[in-house]
């Protein structure tokens, strides 16, 4: 959905999207979208800003950071946007946030794509690595087998001879 500036001049735009999975590229591998991405809020202008209040519900998949087993992720997320036109802004390496505008996102041309607003917040909802669980083992580092499934009989790998000058130094 499009988000026009005319049609923000004449009264505040509601919206009630869902996007289907697939739809939206999240651009991250090992992300997959499993349930629609149900966005709702109101746009409209705010003396040069556009305003965007809204939630977002979506549920995702996404690889344990650990032993890469699906890890499913339910995202609720209301968010207050505030964007101004890249247009009437300074060069770009002129560009700089004054204080207190470090939330002030920019767009440029005539409008907003919904789909970027809603991406945007659905990436910053994630935690930086995803776990199945918190004592999640991993995998082994030498023959990969998921030592949550198995128990792996690898031998212990030998501490790193690099290390040894500050061994000696400890004792």
């Amino acid at each position: 959905m499009f988000i026009a500036l005319e049609q923000l001049q004449d009264k505040p735009v509601r919206f009630d999207e869902t996007f289907a999975p697939g739809v939206v590229d999240y651009a991250t591998p090992g992300l997959r979208q499993i349930s629609g991405l149900h966005v709702k809020g109101i746009a409209s202008i705010l003396g040069a800003e556009i305003h965007v209040q809204g939630s977002l519900t979506v549920q995702l998949e996404t690889e344990c950071a650990r032993c890469l087993d699906p890890v499913a992720q339910d995202v609720k997320r209301t968010f207050d946007l505030y964007y101004r036109s890249l247009d009437e802004s300074p060069e770009a390496d002129e560009l700089a946030v004054p204080r207190g505008e470090e939330e002030l996102a920019f767009f440029s041309g005539d409008g907003l794509q919904l789909e970027d607003v809603a991406k945007e917040q659905v990436l910053l909802s994630l935690p930086m690595r995803a776990v199945c669980r918190t004592d999640c083992k991993g995998l082994c580092p030498q023959c990969g087998i998921n030592r949550n499934r198995e128990t792996c009989r690898c031998a212990e790998t030998a501490a790193d001879p690099r290390w040894e000058a500050l061994k000696k130094i400890r004792s």
